[in-house]
């Protein structure tokens, strides 16, 4: 049966160099290039690290080489999230919940959007911004437009089960749909955008 499903990792084994070594040693050429250019030890285990949880993903579901999958990091956490079903869209993002970026609220979500963060108490709207960013991201991630795409050209409702596209730019009329996930580090907002009409519910952990 097809289905989305979530994978995240910890990082945080990567940051001891000998067990970095290990996992570089088994990424394609080109993702070492990658993980080299990054300056930071953390930029370098995520680098390697997301692409190490989605090799062993990928080998525990049987995928295809062009299966569909989407790759995102922050902190010390990675996540992929992928669908054994072909032609569907995917994309996922998590973040770590910092201070409320009102300015950046303000200016690129939608006006609804701005006003239910701001109709929150001052200490509940960091969790909502950063809700908003990671279930605008992964809609972005999903349609392959990436930053690309106006993070106002898109609005997201909530309904009883959970956010919703309301409004969606006329070239991304399927159906998409929304998962939110709860992991890893305290306060990691993640979410899952996808226009496969299933997604497991159940976020999975991998140890590196």
């Amino acid at each position: 049966e097809g289905m989305v499903r979530a994978w995240l990792a910890d990082i945080t084994p990567l940051l001891i160099e000998e067990t970095y070594q290990k996992y570089y040693e088994r990424l394609p050429g080109w993702r070492r290039e990658k993980a080299d250019r990054m300056r930071m030890k953390n930029g370098k285990a995520q680098s390697a690290g997301v692409w190490s949880l989605w090799s062993r993903v990928k080998e525990m579901y049987g995928l295809p080489g062009d299966a569909v999958y989407n790759l995102s990091h922050s902190g010390s956490c990675v996540l992929c999230a992928f669908s054994d079903r072909p032609g569907v869209k995917v994309g996922c993002d998590l973040e770590k919940a910092g201070a409320f970026r009102e300015a950046v609220a303000r200016r690129f979500f939608c006006p609804q959007e701005y006003e239910h963060i701001m109709g929150e108490k001052e200490e509940d709207r960091a969790q909502l911004f950063y809700r908003y960013w990671v279930l605008k991201e992964s809609f972005m991630k999903a349609t392959r437009q990436g930053m690309a795409l106006a993070l106002d050209s898109f609005e997201i409702g909530w309904e009883e089960q959970g956010p919703v596209l309301v409004r969606k730019p006329a070239e991304y009329m399927e159906d998409y749909i929304y998962q939110e996930y709860a992991g890893g580090e305290s306060n990691m907002k993640i979410a899952v955008c996808t226009t496969d009409q299933e997604i497991d519910r159940e976020l999975h952990i991998l140890m590196l």
